[in-house]
């Protein structure tokens, strides 16, 4: 049988929802590490290419910084058709996202990397999820988006809103993973992690 890894885990994120959902499957990364990479899309970018790519460009930024440890990084991306939405960093960036969320579907990716150093010294196993949630807002009126706003829950986060805050009162439906939305897909991170030889509790 084989042992349990006994590796370090390293998370490459500045989220703290990254770490409390972590905690949440009993995983309690030996460091965080958030990687200082330019997360803007390229020219005609598609959502689903984007989060792949920016969770693998992370998880390989701070891959070199800690020899011998698994590295773990993720990106959520918030997107209306092939347009990705900012993290809104203005008032008048979450409004937007809020105006265009608004009575409306869209979806939510999650890129997963996970790269876990090879025995041999060779190059780190590459193991990866793509998750997608679609989640339908309620037609929000005046009162509810300045409200929303007033709370500035929205800043920093991918689409203008939080849904594991006030948010949730303006979800009418989601399909598919809410780890994914708050910005971890548990189950695929659960996976990835057995995967590669960690021992979950």
């Amino acid at each position: 049988m084989e042992e349990p890894r006994t590796q370090r885990l390293i998370l490459a994120s500045a989220s703290p929802r990254r770490v409390d959902l972590l905690r949440q499957i009993g995983v309690v990364p030996d460091a965080v590490d958030p990687a200082d990479i330019d997360e803007s899309p390229l020219p005609r970018e598609l959502p689903t290419t984007h989060a792949a790519r920016l969770a693998a460009a992370k998880a390989e930024a701070v891959f070199a910084r800690h020899p011998g440890a698994a590295i773990l990084a993720a990106d959520t991306v918030v997107a209306v058709g092939r347009r990705i939405l900012p993290k809104a960093e203005t008032e008048s960036q979450a409004r937007a996202c809020l105006d265009l969320l608004s009575g409306r579907r869209h979806r939510v990716i999650g890129g997963v990397a996970l790269l876990v150093p090879a025995a041999d010294g060779g190059p780190p196993r590459r193991l990866t999820r793509l998750v997608r949630t679609d989640v339908t807002f309620k037609a929000l009126g005046p009162d509810e988006v300045a409200a929303y706003l007033a709370s500035g829950e929205w800043h920093g986060k991918a689409g203008g809103y939080a849904i594991q805050g006030r948010a949730a009162a303006l979800v009418r439906w989601i399909g598919g993973s809410y780890s994914n939305v708050v910005g971890l897909p548990l189950f695929e991170v659960a996976g990835l992690l057995r995967g590669a030889g960690f021992r979950l509790p």
